[in-house]
């Protein structure tokens, strides 16, 4: 396992038993972004870096019974409060790595991605696999339920220009990995952005 991926596990497993209550009132807005994605009934769609999964259950009443929903983290910690919290009921939770994600090519119609972003080592590599993994047309959306401005200052930070999210930087970075970013929200109250496979 590589030292990115030990400080992330770190990070986590120490934060998730109580990561819910942290954030006890992010639900409206993980419900809001997934209503952006535009599934339909029957759809395949992953949470990566799904965490304790507060999206799965949105993301199960976009597609269905009969759509498919996974969450897959890298934390086992966050996997077990997801199971805790009934989540796996919604979706399927896999401990695994975005890098390299055990799933069929073209595969999936979208990604929900909440906060990943910025724990990604390889952000650009990174992309390029989760690209792999949704057929052409499908969606991708990174999300967090706080805008760029309220999470640096929440974490006790500068806002700086190199900022990954920041919408020049990120959408030169999905365009590197193959993605065509179509909409970019950066909000007190949430930070989205849509991209769109293309070919």
């Amino acid at each position: 396992m590589s030292d990115d991926h030990t400080h992330v596990q770190e990070f986590f497993s120490g934060r998730a038993a109580d990561w819910d209550r942290r954030f006890p009132d992010d639900g409206p807005a993980y419900a809001a972004a997934v209503a952006e994605l535009g599934l339909r009934k029957g759809g395949r769609v992953l949470d990566a870096g799904c965490g304790t999964g507060r999206a799965l259950p949105a993301l199960r009443a976009a597609v269905g019974p009969s759509g498919v929903v996974l969450g897959a983290d890298l934390t086992p910690a966050m996997l077990r409060e997801a199971a805790r919290a009934g989540r796996d009921r919604d979706g399927t939770l896999l401990l695994t790595d975005v890098a390299a994600l055990p799933l069929r090519s073209s595969s999936l119609d979208a990604v929900f991605a909440a906060g990943l972003i910025a724990h990604l080592p390889q952000p650009g590599e990174n992309l390029r696999e989760i690209r792999r993994v949704v057929r052409r047309g499908g969606v991708l959306a990174l999300f967090h339920p706080i805008g760029r401005a309220a999470l640096a200052a929440r974490q006790g930070r500068e806002l700086t220009p190199d900022d990954l999210r920041a919408e020049l930087n990120l959408r030169a970075l999905l365009t590197g990995a193959g993605w065509r970013m179509t909409s970019y929200a950066d909000e007190d109250t949430r930070f989205l952005a849509l991209a769109v496979r293309d070919a």
